[in-house]
């Protein structure tokens, strides 16, 4: 028993200092986007804003998405870091239950695969993306907004916004991206 509990005071110790949002509960079953079309989310999308993630520390952030076969998205996230250095990484997002095609599940290197779901999207200027964890009495929550533009207006974001709190998301905690097109010009140098 001693045993479990330090076990259990690690990860979550581990857990506290990796990732930002982290919460008492169980993580909510929320409604995903009705009849989403993979094909039609294929391109580039900027990140306008987020929770913070232990994995993600730049600015400028950007997700391009591409076909790499049925049920299954490439992914290519890329960043500019402090020093002026790009960070990229490459994965796939797949789906994993044809009859919901917009939860999918999004891997990097041989990591485990994690929740990647939309929860709206009109596929030409906006999207949000919400992911969780349950880790025992805690959740891991990442969300993102997402636009096919390095801005997107207020009222979309308040919309988003509502779309989470309704599932119990705090999104006050959420960060802008920025996305200076002068400041980010230097990713694509």
């Amino acid at each position: 028993m001693k045993a479990m509990q330090v076990i259990s005071l690690t990860l979550l110790s581990v857990l506290a200092v990796s990732a930002e949002v982290l919460r008492f509960g169980r993580c909510p079953k929320p409604a995903v986007q009705a009849d989403f079309d993979p094909s039609m989310y294929i391109g580039k999308w900027y990140e306008i804003m987020k929770l913070p993630t232990f994995f993600q520390k730049g600015e400028c952030g950007t997700a391009t998405y591409s076909t790499k076969g049925p049920g299954v998205i490439g992914v290519l996230n890329s960043e500019l870091l402090a020093d002026g250095s790009t960070n990229s990484i490459l994965g796939s997002a797949k789906v994993k239950d044809p009859a919901e095609p917009a939860k999918l599940e999004v891997s990097f290197n041989a990591s485990p695969p994690g929740p990647y779901w939309v929860l709206s999207t009109d596929y030409e200027g906006h999207s949000l993306v919400y992911g969780c964890r349950d880790y025992g009495i805690f959740v891991m929550e990442f969300s993102w907004i997402l636009s096919r533009e390095p801005t997107i207006p207020e009222e979309t974001v308040e919309k988003l916004h509502g779309i989470l709190s309704s599932i119990g998301v705090d999104v006050s905690k959420m960060v802008p991206t920025y996305q200076d097109e002068a400041f980010c010009s230097a990713m694509i140098q």
